[in-house]
């Protein structure tokens, strides 16, 4: 959709997102034939199947906002904000509203797996904490050893991408909680060297972690996928 703001068709699954939905897609039909047979006496199975077809739809959200983040990003040139042209200024806004996007998109996609993790395997992780995050879900599969499998490659999955994460989440936590991530560079910067021109954030560093979260997104979608449609083939036998 957002591919249109540069004349361009729009984009499809291909390479790991499209592996990625097409996995998604088919725990979702088999859910769906398992609710049509009448197997879903507790509807545990039609709660999985809206989380997943809403876990489609906020993945190519999320696609779509970082990619439209990195195409305004390389229209900016200037070092600094004073130095941006009238153009570049309106790229530069454009950019920052489609990179925040993406980064809070990017742990919203993350906490609905693990609702849908909590709901399908029945972890009850709302029993320890209300409201919980997907972090935390995964961290209740490790404590109490359930699904060994499944905890093992998602956790290896969070310590692998934990520089590139960390980075993001904080950028998220500053921008909800506190103040915008770009005014708080403002604010250093004015606290080291008050009436200088505002240099820009390194737009390439930022877009690098933005594309390591995107990864570390696909991956754990793709393992928990595979992990619970074998399981939901094997209850179907």
């Amino acid at each position: 959709m957002l591919r249109m703001l540069f004349g361009e068709p729009p984009g499809k699954p291909e390479g790991k997102w499209g592996e990625t939905v097409e996995k998604m897609k088919q725990f979702a039909a088999m859910l769906h034939d398992r609710i049509v047979q009448g197997d879903d006496k507790d509807h545990r199975l039609r709660k999985a199947e809206i989380y997943t077809l809403g876990l489609i739809a906020s993945l190519d959200e999320l696609e779509q906002s970082r990619y439209a983040a990195q195409r305004f990003a390389g229209r900016i040139a200037s070092a600094t904000i004073e130095e941006m042209t009238p153009e570049e200024t309106l790229d530069y806004k454009r950019y920052v509203y489609f990179d925040k996007n993406a980064f809070i998109r990017l742990f919203a996609v993350l906490d609905k797996l693990g609702t849908l993790l909590n709901v399908f395997l029945g972890l009850g992780t709302e029993r320890i904490k209300v409201h919980f995050s997907y972090f935390t879900v995964i961290r209740t599969m490790r404590q109490r050893g359930a699904h060994p499998e499944l905890s093992k490659a998602l956790n290896e999955l969070k310590e692998g991408f934990s520089e590139p994460m960390g980075r993001l989440r904080k950028r998220r936590n500053t921008e909800i909680h506190y103040m915008n991530p770009e005014m708080q560079d403002d604010l250093a910067q004015n606290d080291q060297a008050y009436g200088e021109q505002h240099r820009l954030e390194n737009l390439q560093e930022l877009q690098d972690d933005l594309s390591k979260g995107l990864e570390m997104v696909l991956d754990s979608l793709r393992i928990s996928f595979d992990y619970t449609g074998r399981l939901l083939r094997k209850r179907t036998k």
